[in-house]
């Protein structure tokens, strides 16, 4: 079964001149890949990883292009367009989306960059975007467990902290005492269940919680200790941007871990950093 909007692995039935048609299935038939996206030296009855979209002409085509989402992803897209029917994204192909008005939660902008979720149009049979992301989310409930690490898309910025979309599924909040480093929309990222809500909401935190937070930190201040010659310039006083920079953690962590440490008599605390004892 060919699948529109997604990556596809397809056999090389014929070569021509301006370049291969592709095994598709009874609904497509073959699916041209044009010249200039023939890997050199694909022979008929080679495979090949195509994704496979509709042209500007409406016909089924293939590309070794990898677009910036797929159907069934979200995506942070540029819009570079504006019709009568809509907006256009850029989505990496010489083919943009069009998000329609419709699917937009609020009038896009030319130039402005939004989150858009991918999908296949069940009227025409085409890819579209949509910028109402609720539907597509929370439609099931979540089952995670306190402290499981989960893929997570910042999607949002609110007076709280940064929505995020968990695991492609749900949505999760990441409050702003929760957040170090730098955070962006489109940006993914890893991060830890803290609680799930009685009214399934989800709060998440960027590092593991409890013990295994303080453990795992141990550790690596540790390794870089013995790199360092035993002597690291990060101390307690230390901005958070450096201790971010160095550990990935925040600054309360850092501060309660070689606290921890100390106290165990595996370092001491100086003013310019942290020597091994």
């Amino acid at each position: 079964m060919l699948n529109i909007g997604q990556l596809n692995t397809l056999e090389v039935v014929k070569i021509v001149d301006f370049g291969v048609y592709l095994d598709g299935d009874d609904d497509y038939g073959n699916v041209l890949l044009p010249k200039r996206y023939v890997p050199e030296g694909l022979e008929r009855g080679d495979n090949v990883e195509v994704f496979v979209y509709f042209d500007s002409e409406d016909q089924i085509i293939a590309t070794t292009e990898r677009p910036l989402g797929m159907v069934g992803e979200f995506a942070l897209l540029k819009v570079v367009g504006l019709s009568p029917v809509g907006a256009f994204a850029d989505i990496g192909l010489s083919k943009d989306l069009l998000i329609p008005f419709s699917e937009q939660r609020v009038p896009l902008q030319e130039g402005k960059e939004v989150m858009v979720y991918i999908y296949t149009d069940n009227a025409s049979g085409r890819i579209v975007g949509t910028t109402k992301l609720n539907k597509f989310l929370d439609k099931t409930t979540p089952h995670y467990q306190r402290g499981q690490e989960v893929p997570v898309q910042i999607a949002e910025i609110t007076d709280l902290g940064f929505k995020a979309i968990v695991n492609g599924e749900h949505w999760g909040l990441l409050f702003r005492t929760e957040s170090f480093g730098k955070l962006f929309i489109g940006k993914r990222l890893k991060a830890y269940i803290k609680d799930v809500r009685a009214d399934g909401k989800i709060d998440l935190s960027l590092q593991k919680l409890g013990r295994d937070k303080l453990d795992d930190l141990a550790e690596k201040i540790l390794v870089s200790l013995e790199k360092q010659g035993g002597f690291v310039p990060i101390s307690d006083k230390s901005s958070p941007d450096e201790i971010f920079s160095a550990f990935r953690t925040s600054k309360a962590t850092y501060k309660k871990t070689i606290g921890n440490l100390m106290k165990r008599g595996l370092i001491k605390i100086e003013k310019e950093g942290i020597r091994k004892v």
